[in-house]
Order: C-alpha cells, then sequence, then structure tokens
C-alpha cells in the first residue's frame, strides 16, 4: 500500500463581503448556489460558485438529530474536507470557505456551462446516447472514480444530475455532501492527472461538426446546490474475477438517491467503495435505455426491484449491456471495479492516458458570456439563504427520485445528437 500522502493545507477564508453575487444558480435541500465572483477581480478572474448554508437550518437539523450523530455541522465539514482534498480536472476546485454569523459555505472554480449530463441526454432526439458517446463518457467517470478511491473517497451519490458538462467538453463529478471518507485507502491509488490544456471554443466548433440542437442547455457550475433528485445478461468475453473488496471497513448509514442506491445499502449490512461502481452501473443504463433500471411505482417497490430483480437489458447482446450487467451484480463482492471495468471489452483499444486531451468531447458546449448581469446590483446572499430556508424550514424539493440522507432516526429525506468528431483515443 502507497503512503498516505500529507493532509492538504486548510481551504482559505474569504471575506462575503468580497463576493459579489450575481445571480441564483440552484437551490437544494441544504444549500443555495450563487454564481459570484471576487470584487474588483479582472478579466483574468475566474467567476465561482458559491454554495451557501444556512447556520440556523444546521442548527435545527442538529438539534432534531439529523447528520449521522455528530450534527448537520459534521457534514458540512466531511464536505468540506473532501472537497480540499481534489486535485483533479474532472473533479471541482475549492477556492475558499466562507463563515459569517448567518451562513457556511464553500466557492468552487472551475465553469461548467453545459448542464448536466441527464440534461443534456434528454435532448437528444430519442433520450438515448450511442454506445461511442457512452464510452467516453464512462471512461472519464471511471478515472474520476479512481482517484476518489485512492484517495479513500466514496462518493456514494453518484447519478446524472451530479455529473455535469465542461466548457471544454469533458466531465465534472459533482455533489460531495454524502461523500464519506474510508479508514483504509484502496491498494494502488491513480495517480492525478495533469489537467487537459485549454481548448478554445470556437475552435472546438469546427468544420465536420455535426449539429446540436438548438435549444441552449442552462448554466451550472461544478457544484450543485443538492441538485434535484430526482437477468438477461449479454454474451460477451470470457467471465472476469471479481476483484477484492477495496477496504475492510464499511459505512452502514443509510445514504443515496433513490433510483440510484446500491442494494447493500438498501439491505444495511454495510458499504464500501463498491457503492460508486454500482452507480456507474445505473448511470451507463441511464444513457443506454433512457430511464434507470429499477424504478418503480414507489419507493418501496423500487428498493425491492433493487434488491431482487436483475436489470432488464434488452437488446442485441453487447459489451455494453455485459458491463452494465456486472457492474449491477447485487453481491458486491463479485461486482466488477477498477481494473476489472479498464480490462473489459467495452473499452478494448481505449488509451486512458490520453482521455482528459481528447480535443472534441462528444457535445462542447456553445459560447456564452461568463460575466453576464455584472452591470446589476449584487444579491444579498444571506438574506436569500434565509428566506429560502426560513420560508419552508429547508430548501426547494425537487425532482428525479429521492434522496436519502443518513440520519439518527433513519428517516428519509427528498432531494427524481451529439457531435462525435473525435474519439480516436479508443
Amino acid at each position: 500500500m502507497a503512503d498516505s500522502p500529507s493532509p492538504p493545507p486548510p481551504p482559505p477564508h474569504l471575506d462575503l463581503g468580497n463576493l459579489k453575487a450575481l445571480s441564483v444558480l440552484g437551490r437544494g435541500s441544504k444549500g443555495v448556489v450563487f454564481l459570484v465572483r471576487l470584487a474588483g477581480g479582472g478579466e483574468e478572474e475566474p467567476l465561482l460558485a458559491l454554495k451557501a448554508m444556512s447556520r440556523a437550518a444546521l442548527e435545527r437539523r442538529s438539534l432534531s438529530g439529523d447528520g449521522g450523530g455528530g450534527g448537520a455541522y459534521r457534514r458540512v465539514r466531511v464536505e468540506r474536507d473532501v472537497l480540499g482534498a481534489l486535485r483533479h480536472p474532472l473533479l471541482p476546485a475549492l477556492r475558499g470557505v466562507v463563515s459569517t454569523e448567518k451562513v457556511v459555505g464553500f466557492a468552487m472554480e472551475r465553469w461548467c456551462c453545459g448542464g448536466d449530463l441527464g440534461a443534456l441526454r434528454r435532448r437528444q432526439a430519442d433520450g438515448m446516447f450511442s454506445d461511442e458517446v457512452i464510452r467516453f463518457y464512462a471512461a472519464e467517470l471511471v478515472l474520476a472514480l479512481e482517484y476518489l478511491h485512492g484517495l479513500g473517497i466514496v462518493h456514494r451519490d453518484l447519478k446524472s444530475e451530479n455529473i455535469l458538462i465542461q466548457d471544454d467538453g469533458h466531465l465534472m463529478l459533482v455533489d460531495f455532501d454524502l461523500a464519506a471518507k474510508l479508514p483504509n485507502r484502496s491498494p494502488s491509488p491513480s495517480p492525478s492527472p495533469s489537467p487537459p490544456p485549454t481548448v478554445s471554443v470556437a475552435s472546438s466548433v469546427g468544420k465536420k461538426k455535426k449539429k446540436v440542437r438548438k435549444k441552449r442547455l442552462s448554466s451550472h457550475f461544478c457544484l450543485s446546490g443538492d441538485p434535484e433528485v430526482s437477468p438477461e445478461t449479454a454474451a460477451g468475453p470470457p467471465p472476469l474475477e471479481a476483484e477484492p473488496a477495496m477496504s475492510s471497513s464499511k459505512s452502514n448509514s443509510f445514504v443515496g438517491t433513490e433510483d440510484y442506491v446500491a442494494p447493500e445499502v438498501v439491505a444495511g449490512g454495510g458499504h464500501d467503495f463498491a457503492v460508486d461502481w454500482w452507480g456507474l452501473g445505473v448511470v451507463l443504463y441511464e444513457m443506454l435505455y433512457g430511464r434507470t433500471p429499477f424504478r418503480g411505482q414507489n419507493r418501496k417497490e423500487t428498493f425491492y426491484r433493487i434488491v431482487a430483480k436483475d436489470p432488464d437489458l434488452v437488446g442485441e447482446r453487447t459489451p455494453l449491456r455485459d458491463l452494465i450487467a456486472r457492474l449491477l451484480e447485487k453481491d458486491p463482492a463479485k461486482r466488477i471495479a477498477r481494473e476489472g471495468v479498464r480490462r473489459h471489452a467495452f473499452f478494448r483499444g481505449a488509451d486512458w492516458e490520453s482521455v482528459l486531451t481528447v480535443a472534441r468531447p462528444p457535445f462542447i458546449p456553445p459560447p456564452r458570456a461568463e460575466r453576464e448581469n455584472e452591470d446589476y446590483d449584487a444579491i444579498d446572499v444571506e438574506k436569500v439563504v434565509d428566506q429560502v430556508f426560513e420560508r419552508g424550514g429547508d430548501a426547494a424539493k425537487g425532482g428525479k427520485g429521492e434522496k436519502v440522507e443518513e440520519k439518527n432516526s433513519c428517516e428519509e429525506q427528498v432531494r427524481d445528437s451529439p457531435q462525435t468528431d473525435d474519439f480516436s483515443v479508443f
């Protein structure tokens, strides 16, 4: 096992008075996300996303027993520490923390103007991606998960709404408020790759580029504010040997999002890094079929299907369907992971060293003005957060599936055709 890296330095504290909030990007059950910039910042200063949480709401949650025993602030500290440890082009970058008498929050870098992966999929003519597009996005998610697991971090909420499209077309895995740091690290952490080179949007949208549907994607930053929440197996290569568990330590928390939660989480017997590979299987299924594999009429039926039913992998027997079946293996000890995923026939011929430098990903968002609204009056962050949380007790609920968070009482809370010019690495 590699030596444990030195802990990252604490993130710098930012003065809320030095941040100008330009707009609200999103609201969720825990926080409100604002588009902000540093006051007086020049044109070279990147815009930031600020996820702001109400201190009063956090204290209410702690007093009510929410937050897994250590209080709601414990979850905030875990998220802060996880974000501060990330150094990867497919993961968010923590710029600093904000703390006032009314709010606490995280300021994040990296612009994601392409929306989330689920929204992009729904914009396709048939609501699904081709195998070639799925292969690219799946490879980037594999790299992100390898890096996280190498740090001993399990995401625990992998879903389409938590996968954003950066301005250069590469992915960004976000929303770490349910992440956990397990005591034992992966035996072979993946090294942090160098960030991909800066790609001009104009040059990326070059000749021979297929047209993208004209409807513009909504603007997102690489930080979610608790976004809306949403056996036939294929004949393929010889069976791959299941890899041993990555960690002898497991978490017993009941967390995740309803449609994506792993069977071991539902069963309550403890879980580890394997839940993220299950989540990848659900995301791949959704990209292929346009729906999640185990959705029932209600939460009880969904959980029953997750534990007892095999995914319906209709269609031609292909390596992709075989990979999905192996990722959606009920027994986490037999579930394919890490090198087994890399070696699978679906990725045969992939140049893993070049994935992050592909200049033409399947979809490159159209350019947009990053500094729109800067002439408007700044938004009062504390006032907006106070209004959101005081009016409803929690921020707005929404969407697809339901997100379940760890709580002492075990209660659950609601959280439901691209261009393919450059796939030479496959």
